[in-house]
């Protein structure tokens, strides 16, 4: 065991600013020696990117990694603090690393997948070549979320990139038949959820609780407005009832009109492609990821940012 105290924890922590986890393994791996442990945080880019991590990196872009062989997919969110650096090729070709390392992972949440071995550098966890990307780019960075599928049954999965990474869709598709039509018809859908943020795909999705709340926010709209006064309760249950359909229909995604062709809703373009391919076509699952989606966002003036870099 090594020779060190929690007072020496705390004391590089102190000095690095890096998180306490990371000072107790640099200390165990210096046997004690502060000098070493505090080389060896540097050396993993820790100690850099300490400084940079109060920063808030809600910027950013999403990026899907499908396999050649279209059995796993993976869609990953990585924000930065600027988009200036989000656009930036060096930070792109690191996003779509981890996404191909989230295809591969066993990790069940985000805890899990930091500590896992970095797949381009095994020496390093995740957590540490992204401390390293810090100390590159010169921004704080976070891997923020991801989500993996793996297929079970035949079909596609399928995934669509809007704006550069700033929305992604991950979507899986079930068809006996693996027809290429299901690829077109899997992007047009993606895009359709891209656009819409549906909640749900089908009614049968929706839970209960959910329709009971917004039920009663239906009713205390009604209630409170004024034209609705002297209608009897039954009336008023009819009108919350119509509400609610209409409201269900914006919120499942096969009851939505087609983007494309807002004369037919999703599920009858999907019947139509079925019927090119000649079996039926269902959606199994989608995941859509917004960058910096429900973050605080940077308030910042570029102009003051420049000036103070200056002086």
């Amino acid at each position: 065991m090594a020779a060190f105290t929690a007072q020496d924890v705390k004391t590089l922590r102190e000095k690095t600013g890096c998180g306490m986890m990371d000072c107790k393994k640099a200390l165990t791996e210096a046997d004690g020696s502060m000098e070493k442990a505090v080389e060896l945080l540097r050396e993993k880019g820790l100690a850099a990117s300490a400084k940079k991590a109060g920063r808030i990196a809600s910027e950013g872009m999403v990026a899907v990694y499908l396999s050649d062989d279209n059995k796993i997919g993976a869609i990953v969110e990585v924000n930065s603090e600027t988009d200036f650096v989000a656009k930036n090729q060096v930070f792109r070709d690191y996003v779509a690393a981890v996404a191909k390392q989230a295809s591969e992972t066993t990790a069940a949440d985000m805890d899990a997948f930091f500590e896992e071995k970095w797949a381009l550098d095994p020496q390093f966890t995740v957590k540490e070549a992204l401390s390293q990307q810090v100390a590159v780019i010169g921004e704080n960075l976070n891997i923020r979320r991801f989500e993996k599928y793996e297929k079970t049954q035949a079909g596609k999965l399928v995934s669509y990139i809007h704006g550069g990474g700033r929305i992604g869709v991950l979507i899986e598709l079930a068809c006996e038949n693996e027809a290429e039509e299901l690829v077109e018809l899997g992007k047009n859908i993606a895009m359709q959820i891209a656009a819409l943020n549906p909640k749900f795909i089908t009614e049968n999705d929706v839970p209960a609780d959910f329709i009971a709340k917004e039920t009663e926010i239906l009713t205390v709209q009604a209630k409170n407005d004024p034209k609705n006064a002297k209608k009897p309760d039954n009336i008023i249950e009819k009108m919350i009832a119509g509400r609610l359909k209409k409201e269900l229909k914006e919120f499942c995604l096969v009851e939505q009109p087609y983007v494309k062709d807002t004369d037919m809703t999703v599920k009858q373009y999907i019947d139509s492609v079925a019927k090119v391919v000649g079996a039926p076509i269902e959606i199994t699952r989608y995941v859509r990821f917004e960058t910096g989606e429900g973050m605080e966002k940077k308030d910042e003036n570029f102009a003051e940012e420049v000036a103070k870099a200056m002086n």
